[in-house]
C-alpha cells in the first residue's frame, strides 16, 4: 500500500469517530495551557530584558549571544557539568536499566516482583526523603557514615566534608541520580522483555542462537523497539530536567564553587534569584533545543522502520 493510501485511511478513521475529539479535548487544553503556552512565553522572552517588574524591553539575539560569549560560568562549569552528568547519568543509567530488566526477566516472578520495586522505589521517593538519606551518608564530620568507614579502616585520618569538597561533590550527585534512575522506562523495558513472543527464542535457537546474550542482541532488543524508545525519551527528559539534587544536598544555588552546577541550576539561578527573566528564558530556550535532539537521536535509533 503507498503511503497516499495509508495516509488517506488514516483519515477516514480519524473522520469516522468525531466523539474521540470530544474525548481528547480535555487532555489537549491542559497540554496547551500548561505546555505550548508557557513555551511560547519562554521562547518570546528569550529575546527581551526582563526583571519579572518592568515591562521587557527587546534586546533581540544579545541573550543567546551573551550565553556563548560572556557567560564563563556557563562555558567552564554548567556546560560541562552537564555533558558529564547526561554522558553517566542519562546514557549509563539508561543502559544500566536495560540490563537490570533484562537480568531480573530471567528469574521466577516472586523475587523478580520484590527487586523490582526495590529498584522502583527510590525514583518514587520524594526529593527531601532522599537527600536526608544521602546527607547522613555523606555528612561532613566523624558521625557521617561514609567518613566513620573510611576512618575505621584506616583509608582517611580526618573526616572530608563531601558536600562541600568540589572534587566530590559532582560525582556524590551522579550516584545519587543513578541510584534514583530505575524510574517508568525500567519497568516498560522490564515489560517489554517479558511479554516477547517465546516462538521467536525457538526459532532463534534453531537458527543457532546458542546464549541468553545472542538472544537479547537478534531477538529482546530489536522485538521491544517501542519501549527501548520510550525508555530513552524519559531518561533524556529526566536527565536533563533533573537539577534539584545538588541543591538539595548543599542547600545552595549555586553550588558549591559551581562543581555541580547544572543547566536546570543555572535558569533557576537567573530567572528566580537574580531575576533575569530574559536570559533565563534564553537558556531554558537552549535547554529544549538539546533535549529535543537527544530525544530526536532516540527516535530514529528505535523507531520501526516499517
Amino acid at each position: 500500500m503507498s503511503a497516499a493510501a495509508k495516509k488517506n485511511n488514516i483519515g477516514k478513521r480519524e473522520n469516522a469517530n468525531p466523539a474521540a475529539k470530544w474525548f481528547l479535548a480535555p487532555y489537549l487544553i491542559l497540554f496547551a495551557v500548561f505546555i505550548i503556552i508557557p513555551m511560547v512565553i519562554a521562547i518570546a522572552l528569550s529575546f527581551t530584558n526582563f526583571n519579572t517588574i518592568e515591562f521587557p524591553d527587546l534586546v533581540g539575539f544579545m541573550n543567546y549571544i551573551n550565553l556563548i560569549t560572556q557567560d564563563e560560568i556557563f562555558m567552564q562549569y554548567v556546560l560541562p557539568n552537564t555533558v558529564v552528568y547526561v554522558l553517566v547519568v542519562g546514557i549509563g543509567g539508561y543502559v544500566l536499566s536495560f540490563f537490570l530488566a533484562w537480568i531480573l526477566a530471567q528469574i521466577s516472578r516472586v523475587p523478580r516482583t520484590v527487586l523490582a520495586l526495590i529498584f522502583y522505589s527510590p525514583s518514587m521517593t520524594s526529593g527531601v526523603a532522599m537527600t536526608v538519606l544521602w546527607k547522613i551518608i555523606f555528612t561532613g564530620d566523624q558521625t557521617g557514615y561514609l567518613n566513620s568507614i573510611l576512618m575505621k579502616l584506616g583509608v582517611i585520618t580526618e573526616p572530608i566534608v563531601w558536600l562541600v569538597d568540589t572534587r566530590y561533590l559532582l560525582p556524590i550527585v551522579i550516584i545519587v541520580a543513578l541510584w534514583s534512575s530505575m524510574g517508568v522506562g525500567f519497568l516498560a523495558m522490564m515489560a517489554g522483555i517479558l511479554n516477547a513472543d517465546e516462538e521467536l527464542y525457538e526459532a532463534g535457537a534453531i537458527d543457532g542462537i546458542k546464549n541468553r546474550f545472542q538472544e537479547m542482541i537478534y531477538i529482546t532488543v530489536p522485538t521491544m523497539k517501542p519501549q527501548m524508545l520510550f525508555g530513552a525519551v524519559m531518561a533524556v527528559v529526566n536527565t536533563f530536567a533533573n537539577g534539584a539534587i545538588g541543591v538539595a544536598l548543599t542547600g545552595t544555588n549555586p553550588t558549591p564553587g559551581y562543581s555541580a552546577q547544572l543547566i536546570v541550576n543555572h535558569i533557576e539561578d537567573y530567572g528566580f534569584i537574580r531575576y533575569e527573566m530574559g536570559y533565563a528564558a534564553a537558556v531554558s530556550v537552549v535547554l529544549l533545543l538539546i533535549v529535543w535532539l537527544f530525544s530526536t537521536m532516540a527516535k530514529k535509533l528505535f523507531s520501526e522502520k516499517d
